[in-house]
């Protein structure tokens, strides 16, 4: 069956998010699996597909991957063996788009989330390993005016706002005094764009996608460049 040009999420999709968050636990899951399968899974899956040529034309090193395991959609089951929070389940949809050469380097990628109560879009790397942390601080405080150019682009700023935690003092190495050393303090290089829920609903949700990852296209180079790996 032909893929639409332009796969959605459902109102069901939603609601049952709703009543895994008040109900989470292995008994229930269980009993209502062949629910998650259909209102979250396949729908999830569905979108991931409808993705792959636009990804492809957008940013052609990342990938689009369409499997129940392993692949961009992120899995249901938490790990809970190094956190407080014992539930079991993840009470969101979380779908990430990772470069090709993910497996064997850290490197950007690009994040759509949907919960019950909220919707973004996010574009960069969220705590990056010491290495390529250190290789994108490099690059800020080596070209200065490449980074202020990727983040002063028009249709950059209009979609995204950079989020993530800091250092409360410069890194190691790194001039304190710095134009940019706010930038170069960060712990993540991550760009979001805030959504309503009810926008994940509209037929025309993954249009937005597009059109928002489209625009963090100097953001997304500039990172790369920063890694090693292609755009």
């Amino acid at each position: 069956m032909a893929i639409p040009r332009y796969a959605g999420f459902e109102k069901a999709s939603i609601e049952f998010l709703e009543q895994l968050s008040a109900n989470n636990n292995r008994e229930w899951f269980n009993e209502n699996k062949v629910c998650y399968e259909e209102q979250v899974l396949d729908v999830a899956l569905r979108f991931i597909q409808s993705m792959q040529e636009p990804l492809a034309q957008l940013a052609p090193h990342f990938t689009a991957i369409p499997q129940r395991v392993g692949g961009s959609l992120m899995r249901v089951y938490r790990d809970t063996r190094f956190s407080k929070n014992k539930l079991p389940y993840k009470t969101n949809i979380g779908i990430q788009f990772r470069h090709e050469q993910a497996k064997d380097v850290h490197s950007p990628g690009y994040y759509v989330h949907i919960d019950p109560e909220q919707v973004f879009l996010g574009v960069g790397m969220w705590r990056p390993e010491s290495d390529a942390l250190h290789a994108i601080r490099q690059r800020i405080a080596a070209r200065p005016s490449e980074w202020k150019i990727a983040l002063g682009d028009p249709k950059f700023r209009r979609h995204f706002e950079l989020g993530g935690e800091s250092l409360s003092r410069a890194p190691r190495g790194f001039d304190k005094n710095h134009e940019l050393i706010e930038d170069i303090k960060r712990k993540s290089f991550i760009a979001v764009r805030n959504l309503d829920v009810g926008d994940s609903l509209n037929p025309r949700f993954q249009r937005k996608v597009e059109t928002t990852f489209t625009a963090a296209a100097p953001f997304m180079r500039f990172l790369c460049k920063a890694v090693g790996v292609p755009f």
